[in-house]
């Protein structure tokens, strides 16, 4: 082993990756986040790693780390010449909008979202003819397309108060493409989905097939459980849990408690982060595995940074500036 490889096992280690089961080893892992970091120095580009990624990558090249609002502003800070996404495509497309003159690369072809795919430009002209005079506000798991014909984004994180804001001025609201988190915030605001919010019937793969049931089995075993939720998740489940929000709401409410056990009811990835951020916590195992987030790996990372060539994430300039105004809407709104 050489000394480069010594000290990269050793700043793995440190970080607690060597606490985690590390596809192939952690000496294979240090192999490879230490030559992508050289790469990455190179070709002056940065990582941005989203929550549900393997440990390995968010702690091993991520530059920064978070869930997609935090991402969205780390990257319209950035002064890289390069971004490198470790998501999925439309976080992408995201950060290709807030640096319309930057290089924007995603390591995998495979990475999609359920979400994103299941609702079109087309489908949000159609509710906005439906429903004139209602503004669109529009989740951040969507395209580029779609978020140019909305009037406001948001993030799991951050809805809740954009809508408060938007309801002051409107009665009626069209909120999509998610229609839990749409049923969960309604229920939250004291709105009538149907009638003071219009949905749409998207759904999470992660998030939609969590049983509620489980909950009160859990509790059983572990009394004093605080259980926590993703708001993609379905509406009987959300009544069950003790919080509801984003990731990073989660990561907040675990550091910010003390219970003497954790549920964490979302994609695998957060879990794991969650235990090497705390490791004197308990956290119970009740999750899921995005297929589109766990497409990335080193291995794709490293490909992607050794092609003279990669392909780029590219977004119309008129889809772009459409966009950009109800992105950098959510960013006035949630300040």
């Amino acid at each position: 082993m050489t000394p480069d490889l010594k000290d990269e096992v050793r700043r793995l280690t440190a970080a607690g990756l060597d606490r985690r089961c590390v596809a192939g080893g952690l000496e294979r892992a240090a192999a490879l986040t230490l030559e992508i970091n050289r790469l990455k120095k190179e070709r002056r580009a940065v990582i941005a790693a989203h929550v549900y990624q393997s440990p390995e990558i968010i702690l091993g090249i991520g530059d920064f780390a978070g869930d997609s609002y935090k991402l969205a502003d780390d990257c319209r800070r950035t002064d890289a010449d390069a971004i490198v996404f470790c998501g999925v495509h439309f976080m992408a497309e995201t950060a290709k909008i807030l640096n319309p003159s930057k290089k924007v690369h995603v390591p995998s072809s495979n990475a999609g979202c359920s979400l994103s795919e299941g609702v079109t430009a087309a489908d949000v002209r159609r509710l906005k003819a439906e429903h004139p005079g209602a503004p669109v506000v529009t989740y951040i798991n969507t395209t580029a397309e779609v978020k140019s014909e909305s009037d406001c984004i948001v993030t799991s994180a951050n809805a809740a108060k954009i809508l408060r804001r938007i309801y002051r001025d409107h009665d009626k609201v069209i909120f999509l493409p998610d229609r839990f988190m749409g049923a969960n915030l309604a229920r939250e605001l004291g709105k009538t989905p149907g009638k003071d919010i219009v949905l749409w019937n998207g759904s999470c793969v992660v998030h939609e097939k969590f049983d509620p049931g489980l909950i009160k089995i859990y509790r059983e075993r572990w009394p004093g459980l605080a259980a926590l939720a993703h708001a993609e998740c379905p509406s009987e489940l959300i009544k069950a849990v003790d919080f509801m929000g984003g990731t990073g709401d989660m990561m907040r409410y675990v550091e910010s408690t003390n219970a003497p056990a954790y549920l964490l009811v979302t994609e695998c990835g957060f879990g794991e982060l969650a235990r090497l951020r705390f490791p004197e916590k308990n956290f119970i195992g009740m999750c899921r595995l995005c297929p589109y987030m766990k497409s990335i790996t080193l291995e794709s990372v490293l490909a992607l940074l050794r092609d003279p060539a990669p392909p780029e994430v590219t977004v119309p300039a008129g889809i772009a500036g459409r966009a950009r105004v109800a992105i950098d809407r959510m960013f006035e709104l949630a300040a």
